[in-house]
């Protein structure tokens, strides 16, 4: 095929943090080198873009206008794509995603069927899509347009009646009304006040925020300048973790284009409207996720959190009225603007408006990034949009809302997704972490990794989070090592009540949350663990027993792989384990092939 007869095409290639660490740099430097030497250069355009969300396929790369996804690619594939696809014509069949195989033999659907079918990409609908560090790009996708209408069509308050009138609540986990918080500091009687977009996401598994601010760092922005349109605030500040450097790379260029084209600074668009937005970075500490000890941490203070009220909304950073939303709520506001309020309230439930990203790890096909509609059950999310539990295992539970969320078993399958009734279940919406287990999880064993990570992040400042969590978290030790007494399940409960009441922040009353959803659903669980002396799922290594049944032909296999010699028996006679020994470790049951070997 002739130069002359391309028409202009960009191969998208995902370099967000997954597709990255698989190699997809190289494939993106590659695909750049075939190009050049295919003499293509003025008629296909390499481009990066943020996270797709198909992150358990990736490295992942788009064709522009063929439409084609392929996943799983190599950096060696970059040949394939240039002489196979773009310039003979024919796709790399192999590569594309499985789906379009299957729906579509003309391969002219947009992406997955089954993964992207059920979703609507509001905070993400330019992830993947445009190229984030080209602000022309985010223009062409309406970009600022939401901004322009507010400062030149309508008044603060009509701004805030927007998004009362949409239901929006925020996304960073409590779900308060945003245009009730909006509404709260517009009326504030102050000379300074500040909008403040929290990015500082620390929850183990969630990478929402994060990834929406590289995919699409301008909508941030905007929504943050809207914002401050609203309740006459001239300066914010985003705080985000130092531990995401393309994210800060991202949001940085980003302020200086929009800069440079009068959309943030002084007199924006001719308006007379002045705002500018500040990126402060956070050390890590998970605690400064709780609004009033963020505040302190800009402050340049230690990032503890103070009593409420009075709040953020009325006395907040320097003493000052200020709007605290998180990324994904920042991220929804040019839509309602645009679009309406009334059409983002058609989307949801009664109560929870909109959409919800989740971030789906675990035991489950599709991990990734998916935002669903408000109202969609856990059942559609694990099995229509995430592919099903990996490995054909039953489901057990799902966490949601990270380290402060709670552990539903499968019963609880079909509860749809909003604030409520994940409430009404012993679990929270959260920031949007949403992990998936199986048969082969040990329910008291997560409960211990969650809340030594809680126990961990505590600021210290108060006593009933600082001893609470630390108490608990012994308990929990001492039954995971077969040291359980008869009582520890229901002190794990008293102890949990406490601290949920007594903690002074949001970090010490949900911090329970996991121990006592996993005794609410799975208390058979503890109860073989402290009476029996038994892991059901076989996790906790202090309480499996390793023996050798009749099944053993004497192949040695076994002895062999054992790291301290527990294992003895003549060849081709039955071998046995010294338990007195034994550490534990799984290596005989893992080599044997003739299931001699049994775990109990």
């Amino acid at each position: 095929m002739s130069k002359k007869n391309h028409k202009h095409r960009v191969v998208a290639v995902c370099l967000g943090p997954s597709c990255r660490k698989k190699g997809g740099q190289a494939l993106f430097d590659n695909l750049k080198v075939e190009i050049q030497r295919a003499h293509l250069s003025e008629s296909v355009e390499v481009v990066e873009t943020g996270c797709r969300g198909l992150c358990a396929r990736g490295p992942v790369a788009h064709v522009y206008p063929d439409n084609i996804t392929y996943c799983r690619l190599t950096p060696n594939d970059a040949t394939r794509i240039v002489q196979g696809h773009l310039v003979s014509g024919h796709p790399m069949e192999d590569k594309v995603s499985h789906a379009d195989r299957i729906a579509n033999r003309s391969f002219r659907l947009f992406g997955d069927a089954r993964f992207f079918g059920k979703q609507l990409r509001l905070t993400l609908r330019n992830c993947g899509v445009i190229d984030p560090e080209n602000i022309d790009e985010y223009l062409a996708v309406r970009g600022y347009e939401a901004l322009a209408k507010s400062l030149t069509g309508m008044k603060p308050e009509e701004v805030i009646q927007a998004m009362r009138d949409s239901g929006l609540r925020g996304r960073g986990g409590g779900g308060f009304p945003t245009g009730v918080k909006w509404n709260f500091a517009a009326t504030q009687k102050a000379d300074t006040k500040y909008i403040i977009c929290n990015a500082d996401e620390g929850d183990p598994g969630a990478f929402m925020d994060r990834s929406a601010i590289e995919g699409d760092p301008h909508t941030i922005l905007e929504g943050m300048a809207i914002g401050g349109y609203a309740i006459g605030a001239h300066q914010g500040y985003i705080y985000i973790r130092a531990e995401y450097p393309l994210a800060v790379k991202r949001l940085e260029i980003a302020l200086e284009q929009a800069r440079a084209h009068n959309l943030i600074g002084k007199d924006i668009l001719g308006s007379g409207f002045d705002f500018d937005i500040e990126v402060r970075l956070g050390a890590g500490a998970f605690v400064c996720g709780e609004e009033t000890a963020l505040i302190h941490s800009i402050e340049g203070e230690r990032g503890t959190p103070r009593p409420r009220p009075p709040y953020p909304s009325v006395e907040g950073l320097w003493g000052k009225p200020t709007v605290i939303n998180n990324v994904e709520t920042w991220a929804n506001v040019p839509v309602i603007i645009l679009d309406g309020p009334e059409w983002f309230a058609s989307i949801g439930t009664a109560d929870s408006k909109g959409t919800k990203v989740f971030a789906v790890a675990g035991k489950v096909r599709n991990t990734g990034l998916v935002e669903v509609p408000m109202g969609m059950t856990l059942r559609e999310i694990v099995y229509d949009v995430a592919g099903g539990v990996e490995g054909g295992r039953s489901l057990k539970a799902i966490q949601t809302g990270g380290p402060s969320g709670g552990c539903i078993p499968a019963q609880y399958l079909d509860t749809p997704v909003d604030y409520e009734s994940l409430k009404g279940i012993g679990s929270i919406m959260g920031s949007g972490g949403l992990i998936v287990m199986d048969e082969t999880t040990c329910m008291v064993d997560v409960a211990k990794y969650f809340l030594e990570f809680t126990m961990n992040e505590s600021c210290g400042k108060c006593t009933p989070c600082r001893e609470g969590t630390k108490r608990m978290y012994e308990i929990l030790e001492r039954i995971t090592s077969g040291r359980g007494e008869e009582h520890d399940i229901e002190l794990l409960e008293e102890l949990g009540e406490t601290v949920k009441f007594a903690s002074l922040c949001g970090l010490g009353q949900t911090a329970p949350n996991p121990i006592l959803s996993t005794i609410r659903h799975f208390r058979d669980e503890y109860v073989a663990h402290t009476r029996q002396k038994r892991c059901p799922a076989g996790v906790c290594t202090q309480l499996i027993t390793y023996e050798i049944n009749d099944a053993c032909i004497g192949c040695g296999a076994c002895a062999r792989k054992c790291p301290v010699k527990c294992i003895s028996g003549e060849t081709r006679k039955l071998h046995t384990i010294d338990q007195s020994k034994c550490i534990k470790c799984g290596e005989c049951f893992a080599a044997c092939r003739f299931d001699a070997v049994t775990r109990s």
